[in-house]
């Protein structure tokens, strides 16, 4: 569980609340399907006209991700690759075959297939890293899609607030309602705004941050497998590959700052 995702959306929905009520207001004034109905679908219609429904199904599917995490394998990773790397200097690159079948990541397992068919180290690496390429050209689209939700919902809520205030004006022979109607109207508004602010706009943000965590993870997996294809001393691999995680934490600590 992400502590951050799940505090900062119960901060932001509680300091709006909290003023709402500390203005005299209550709930019950912005809690409106209609509203909800609008911005919404108005919003999941336009991202769908944009994207692809393969695309907009894969970000629905990943904003789990953003308040759920998985723990980072970055060590288990490094202690794998090294485990390769002794037995492949013992026994020869062509011995980890037989791990193959025991392997998870589908990344590792295709470039180590790959050393172990014999494929000379300069060509892996092209290989593995245009595969890398267009994953991540794929996977760049996930983040875009909140960000346009998060464009498309403020629009979106105008449009409700507008169609409110039409239904509003047809009845103003009611002029005791008129007051509160352009109330309800406008919480449309409110719903479009709050969408996009408080989860489509900060989603794509924290999406992107955990592609670029999967995107380093299988660069390091990439240098460890070549760095073994090369025969290179394990001590040495565990030291290039530990820079991944230095670099890691450098950056985090300077986002930070």
């Amino acid at each position: 569980m992400d502590k951050s995702s799940f505090g900062g959306v119960v901060l932001a929905l509680a300091g709006i609340l909290a003023g709402l009520l500390m203005e005299g207001g209550h709930v019950g004034q912005i809690l409106q399907p209609t509203a909800a109905m609008i911005v919404l679908g108005g919003t999941l219609g336009a991202v769908m006209l944009q994207f692809p429904l393969a695309t907009v199904g894969a970000a629905c599917k990943r904003l789990a991700g953003v308040f759920f995490v998985k723990k980072s394998n970055s060590d288990a990773t490094i202690k794998l690759l090294l485990s390769f790397a002794n037995k492949a200097r013992r026994s020869g690159i062509v011995s980890l075959d037989q791990d193959l079948p025991t392997i998870t990541d589908s990344f590792l397992k295709q470039a180590l297939m790959l050393a172990v068919d014999g494929t000379e180290p300069a060509e892996l690496r092209k290989i593995m890293e245009l595969q890398l390429d267009n994953e991540t050209q794929m996977e760049d689209s996930i983040p875009s899609v909140f960000e346009s939700a998060g464009g498309f919902a403020p629009t979106i809520g105008i449009i409700g607030a507008v169609m409110g205030l039409i239904q509003v004006m047809q009845h103003l022979d009611h002029i005791d309602e008129v007051g509160r109607g352009i109330a309800v109207a406008f919480v449309a508004t409110i719903y479009g705004v709050g969408s996009a602010n408080i989860l489509f706009l900060p989603s794509a943000g924290k999406l992107r941050l955990r592609l670029t965590e999967e995107q380093r993870l299988k660069e390091m997996t990439l240098e460890g497998v070549v760095s073994i294809l090369e025969g290179m001393n394990p001590r040495m691999i565990e030291v290039k590959l530990q820079s991944f995680i230095a670099q890691k934490h450098k950056k985090a600590q300077g986002t930070q700052a």
